[in-house]
Protein backbone atom coordinates (compact mmCIF):
# COMPACT_ATOMS: atom_id res chain seq x y z
CA UNK A 1 0.00 0.00 0.00
CA UNK A 2 1.49 3.52 -1.28
CA UNK A 3 0.88 5.68 1.22
CA UNK A 4 0.31 9.69 0.51
CA UNK A 5 2.74 12.43 2.21
CA UNK A 6 0.85 15.23 2.95
CA UNK A 7 0.76 18.81 4.83
CA UNK A 8 -0.02 19.10 8.47
CA UNK A 9 -3.14 20.28 7.36
CA UNK A 10 -4.65 17.75 5.21
CA UNK A 11 -3.54 15.11 7.95
CA UNK A 12 -5.35 16.43 10.21
CA UNK A 13 -8.59 16.74 8.20
CA UNK A 14 -8.54 13.41 7.44
CA UNK A 15 -7.47 12.33 10.92
CA UNK A 16 -10.87 14.27 11.78
CA UNK A 17 -12.90 12.43 9.62
CA UNK A 18 -11.07 8.90 10.62
CA UNK A 19 -12.48 10.40 14.14
CA UNK A 20 -15.95 10.67 13.38
CA UNK A 21 -15.83 6.92 11.63
CA UNK A 22 -14.23 5.73 15.19
CA UNK A 23 -17.26 7.54 17.37
CA UNK A 24 -19.52 5.97 15.39
CA UNK A 25 -18.22 2.74 15.41
CA UNK A 26 -17.97 3.07 19.56
CA UNK A 27 -21.62 4.10 19.36
CA UNK A 28 -22.55 1.36 17.91
CA UNK A 29 -20.01 -1.17 19.78
CA UNK A 30 -21.75 0.16 23.03
CA UNK A 31 -25.40 -0.15 21.95
CA UNK A 32 -24.50 -3.91 20.65
CA UNK A 33 -23.23 -4.58 23.71
CA UNK A 34 -26.16 -3.34 25.86
CA UNK A 35 -28.42 -5.62 23.52
CA UNK A 36 -25.89 -8.36 24.37
CA UNK A 37 -26.49 -7.75 28.45
CA UNK A 38 -30.59 -7.34 27.88
CA UNK A 39 -30.85 -10.74 26.49
CA UNK A 40 -32.78 -13.15 28.07
CA UNK A 41 -31.01 -16.09 30.02
CA UNK A 42 -31.40 -19.87 29.70
CA UNK A 43 -31.66 -22.03 32.92
CA UNK A 44 -29.18 -24.89 32.44
CA UNK A 45 -31.62 -28.33 32.98
CA UNK A 46 -28.43 -31.31 32.14
CA UNK A 47 -26.12 -32.24 34.63
CA UNK A 48 -23.05 -31.50 32.68
CA UNK A 49 -19.77 -33.27 34.10
CA UNK A 50 -16.27 -31.52 33.62
CA UNK A 51 -12.96 -33.60 34.07
CA UNK A 52 -10.86 -31.53 36.43
CA UNK A 53 -7.86 -31.71 38.35
CA UNK A 54 -9.44 -32.40 41.15
CA UNK A 55 -11.78 -35.21 39.26
CA UNK A 56 -15.46 -35.14 37.87
CA UNK A 57 -17.26 -31.82 38.63
CA UNK A 58 -20.81 -30.29 37.81
CA UNK A 59 -21.10 -27.16 36.11
CA UNK A 60 -22.61 -25.81 39.88
CA UNK A 61 -19.70 -26.88 41.16
CA UNK A 62 -17.27 -25.48 38.95
CA UNK A 63 -18.71 -22.01 40.23
CA UNK A 64 -17.75 -22.20 43.81
CA UNK A 65 -20.26 -20.38 45.61
CA UNK A 66 -19.90 -17.37 42.81
CA UNK A 67 -22.75 -16.04 40.48
CA UNK A 68 -20.45 -15.75 37.05
CA UNK A 69 -18.15 -18.35 35.25
CA UNK A 70 -15.60 -17.43 32.78
CA UNK A 71 -15.70 -19.72 29.86
CA UNK A 72 -13.07 -19.58 26.95
CA UNK A 73 -13.43 -21.53 23.76
CA UNK A 74 -10.14 -22.86 23.16
CA UNK A 75 -9.46 -24.07 19.71
CA UNK A 76 -7.39 -27.46 19.38
CA UNK A 77 -8.09 -28.89 15.61
CA UNK A 78 -7.20 -32.15 15.16
CA UNK A 79 -4.27 -32.99 14.01
CA UNK A 80 -2.31 -30.12 15.75
CA UNK A 81 0.36 -30.72 17.89
CA UNK A 82 -0.76 -27.48 20.03
CA UNK A 83 -3.48 -25.31 20.89
CA UNK A 84 -4.74 -21.61 18.79
CA UNK A 85 -1.30 -19.58 19.33
CA UNK A 86 -4.31 -16.87 20.67
CA UNK A 87 -6.08 -19.28 22.26
CA UNK A 88 -2.68 -20.69 24.15
CA UNK A 89 -1.71 -16.98 24.58
CA UNK A 90 -4.83 -16.10 26.62
CA UNK A 91 -5.06 -19.25 28.36
CA UNK A 92 -1.12 -18.60 29.77
CA UNK A 93 -1.80 -15.74 31.23
CA UNK A 94 -5.62 -16.25 32.99
CA UNK A 95 -3.53 -16.70 36.41
CA UNK A 96 -3.33 -12.90 36.59
CA UNK A 97 -7.29 -12.56 36.86
CA UNK A 98 -8.21 -15.20 39.10
CA UNK A 99 -7.58 -12.97 42.32
CA UNK A 100 -10.26 -10.14 40.74
CA UNK A 101 -12.50 -13.35 39.44
CA UNK A 102 -12.61 -14.66 42.68
CA UNK A 103 -14.42 -11.20 43.95
CA UNK A 104 -16.21 -10.74 41.34
CA UNK A 105 -20.36 -10.42 42.18
CA UNK A 106 -23.23 -10.11 39.70
CA UNK A 107 -24.88 -6.72 39.98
Amino acid sequence: MQHAVVSRDEWLTARRALLQAEKELTRLRDKVARQRRALPWVRIHKEYMFDTLDGPRTLADLFDGRSQLLVQHFMFAPGWKQGCPSCSFMADHTDGMNMHLATTTLR
